[in-house]
Formats: structure tokens, sequence, C-alpha cells
């Protein structure tokens, strides 16, 4: 069984026939002959493989090359005349920041990313933006001092890196470059609740609920009861000011975590929307969640109400290597449905009995079933 996907490759309009199972490395290497993407792992942790879909870094040993169909992808070779590019092979060179080179494709994108998303990061960011790349040979050093050397060269406006930073968040293929940092790198517990998340991935979503706008508003107005009707979630305490302490947990098969932190709410009575934000961490497993919520309600006659929700994610630690956007956004889908179910139970005066151990086995099958269908029919 093949698909025919098309989609342009380094500016040039490729259309082919593959099995739906070939991973976008693969494809560009066999098909194009484009040999400088390299494989190393195969499971989207050591970033030799980092290349572009849509201005994105994404992992292509994770991504179909069906699911890039109409898709901008770049490799390294589509980047051989860019400036910026330049700029960093000319450093990596000075600064003695390769010695086996399997690694440096996927660095070099990374690095471009870096520096042109990221122009005042100092050591720190760098080591944790490049923490998802790992290299077995350099120590990191002399990659570190490359970037900062081209980051002190001054601006980096570029065509292609105009269109790294504002590529539309709902790409054909999803931006998969989940990073793995150290423990070192995860920003520390007194961070503010509403940092701004860089490098997040966004998913819009809305459902109906059968409820007037006024009793839906009533309900998710207050977080105590969100808490109650949303998988995982735990709210200890809401002071006046909107902070609010808490906890999610999540539970994928033999795989559990449980991020502990604090956040704000804000609810705009009158427009009957709201924000929350936040970010926690999971000590187990040394990784940190980082998310916001935007919703707001809207009235669909007297009995029915349209909510919508708009939620930023970014997971830093050894839990990243799970959040692939396509699976991520199937699942955030089931638990929108739950939570709606949970809802209509209250609107009704009914009571709602959850587990509080988030989404388990099932809901995990399920979700990859639904994402590996749309990417191979378009659903």
């Amino acid at each position: 069984m093949t698909a025919t996907t098309t989609l342009s490759v380094n500016g040039q309009a490729v259309s082919a026939s593959v099995e739906p199972r070939t991973h976008l490395a693969d494809f560009l290497r066999e098909s194009l002959n484009l040999t400088a993407t390299h494989i190393g792992c195969e499971h989207g942790v050591c970033g030799a493989c980092t290349l572009f879909v849509e201005g994105r870094p994404v992992r292509s040993c994770l991504t179909f090359a069906v699911s890039c169909g109409g898709a901008d992808v770049r490799t390294i070779e589509g980047l051989q005349d860019d400036p910026v590019m330049a700029r960093l092979r000319a450093a990596f060179t000075a600064h003695h920041a390769l010695q086996c080179g399997y690694c440096t494709p996927g660095m070099l994108a990374t690095a471009y990313d870096i520096v042109t998303r990221l122009p005042g990061a100092d050591e720190a960011r760098i080591r944790e933006e490049l923490a998802g790349n790992l290299c077995r040979c350099t120590g990191y050093a002399g990659i570190v001092e490359a970037i900062r050397d081209v980051l002190a060269q001054g601006p980096h406006a570029h065509e292609f890196a105009q269109l790294a930073r504002t590529a539309p968040s709902g790409a054909k293929a999803p931006a998969l470059a989940a990073v793995a940092a150290p423990e070192s790198s995860l920003p520390q517990q007194s961070a503010s609740a509403d940092e701004e998340i860089v490098g997040g991935v966004t998913l819009s979503r809305s459902v109906t609920v059968q409820a007037s706008q006024e009793r839906l508003w009533s309900i998710i107005s207050d977080p105590m009861t969100v808490a109650k009707c949303f998988p995982g979630a735990k709210v200890d305490s809401v002071s006046p000011e909107g902070l609010v302490a808490g906890s999610f947990t999540v539970t994928i098969g033999a795989v559990s975590a449980r991020f502990a932190g604090r956040g704000k709410v804000a609810f705009d009575g009158v427009a009957k929307s709201g924000m929350v934000s936040g970010m926690g961490d999971d000590g187990a497993s040394r990784s940190r969640a980082q998310g916001k919520v935007a919703f707001s309600t809207a009235a669909e006659g007297a009995d029915a109400s349209l909510l919508v929700v708009d939620i930023t994610y970014k997971i830093i630690g050894p839990l990243a290597q799970f959040a692939r956007a396509r699976l991520i956004a199937e699942i955030v889908d089931r638990l929108l449905k739950l939570f709606a179910n949970n809802v209509q139970l209250l609107a009704e005066g009914k009571d709602v009995s959850i587990e509080t151990g988030g989404f388990g086995l099932s809901m995990l099958l399920g979700a990859m079933v639904a994402a590996l269908r749309r990417a191979l029919f378009r659903e």
C-alpha cells in the first residue's frame, strides 16, 4: 500500500508515492538522495535528524513523509546559500565544534533556530535549547561558543529565518522538536507562572455543552469545580488574587507523572472568558510542564453553549520525548470530551465521579489510532 504525497523540499516541488509508514528522514535520504540528514536513534531522542518543516525544527525520524503533504521542508542542503547558516558553519569550524560530524547537521539546524529565534540567548539558554541534540564527541563547549559567536555578530534577518519565525501553528506537519533538557537546566520553582512559553505548541479546540451560557459560566469560572471535571487535575488552594496551587497527574500506560506547581487564573465576567497559566515539576522524572489555557463561551440558543479553548504547552526534561504534537492533540480532544461530559452532568445537577489518575492506556491507544488514521487518510 502506498500513498501519493506532494510537498516542497528545499524550494522544489516533489511528488512521490511512499508507504504510509515511511518517515521523512528515510524518504529524503533514499528517494531524494539528500543524505545530509543523518539518522541516529530513530526514537526522537538524539536530534541528529533535525530539519525544518514549515520553518520549525522537527525530528524527521518521527515525522511520516505522508503527513508533510503541502508543507515546506528544508534540509541542511537547502540552506547551503543561507547567510545565517554560512556564519554558523564558519563559527563551527573556528571553534572546533565538531569531531566525528555525525550529529552536526542536526546540531546546525538547532543552532540556526536558536540564533534566529533567540537573539538575546545567554549560555544557559543556549545549553537548554541544545539539550535535545546529543553529541558524543565534543563536550558541547565548542558548539556553545560557536553559537555565542554568531549571536554576537548581530541581527540575523533572512527570508528563511522570517519563515521560521512566522510559520502558522497549524502547520501540515507538527513540530516534534521536543527537547530533553538536563535537570540542571530546568527552570527553578520560583519562576513566574505566567512566564512566556517560548517554543510551545498551541492547540485550539471547541466543544458544545447542553446548558445555558450563564450556567456554563457558573461552572467554569470556579477553579475548584473545574478541577473536579478535568481528569487528573487537583486544586489545593485559590487565593483572592487568583493564585492557584495544585497538581496535574498524567498516566500513559506504565508511565505516570504528577506535575505539582502554581498558577494564575483571571476571569472576565462580562465577556465570560478567562485565562489559566502555570507551571509544575514532576520530581520522579525531573521534567517540567508549562501551560496556558485561554477559554471563552458563547450562547448557542437558550439551552446550549459553545466553549472555545486555546491551549499552549511545553514540556522540558525526559518526558518531552513523549510530547508528540499529533498524539497530544488527540489526547487533548479526548480530555476535552470528558471535561464537557462532566460539565454537562454538573449543569444537570448530577454528581461527577472521575478518576484522578489522568488518562489510561485505553485513551492512549485510542489517541494513537486516531492520529495514525488522520496521518494516513487525511481525516
